[in-house]
């Protein structure tokens, strides 16, 4: 059995010159940057993309957001923890402490009303399916 690798889709750039015909440089270079974000995990991707977005100057944001596919509030985001060098984020983790969906834990013991003790709900007998009243 071979192991398999999950590889993430690597996005076609949107920017106007990677939309024009035709090969170039730019090109090139646009689809060597979203290879290379595909290997990263999200904050990596994060700070690389707000890095570039900084190099370009004015408009880097959205540009990169066109580059990457990635949305500029994410950018923005990345540029922020860049200025603040990183500071607030985990360095030996993904995702910040309490971050991300909570665990799900199956626990029918204490769930109001649930008993298993009485044979049904509430503690009460099963009264085969009929109508409570009925004869």
């Amino acid at each position: 059995m071979s192991s398999q690798v999950s590889k993430q889709e690597i996005h076609q750039c949107q920017c106007p010159e990677c939309q024009q015909a035709g090969d170039s440089e730019v090109k090139e270079l646009h689809a060597q940057m979203n290879q290379f974000l595909s290997r990263l995990d999200e904050q990596q991707r994060r700070w690389y993309a707000a890095l570039e977005a900084k190099k370009l100057g004015h408009g880097g944001t959205k540009r990169m957001s066109q580059i990457t596919g990635m949305h500029v509030n994410t950018i923005r985001r990345g540029r922020r923890e860049l200025e603040e060098q990183l500071e607030n984020c985990p360095d030996q983790r993904l995702r910040q402490v309490g971050g991300g969906r909570k665990s799900l834990k199956k626990n029918t013991t204490s769930h109001p009303g649930f008993t298993t003790a009485g044979g049904g709900r509430n503690g009460r007998e099963s009264n085969g399916g009929t109508k409570m009243g009925s004869s």
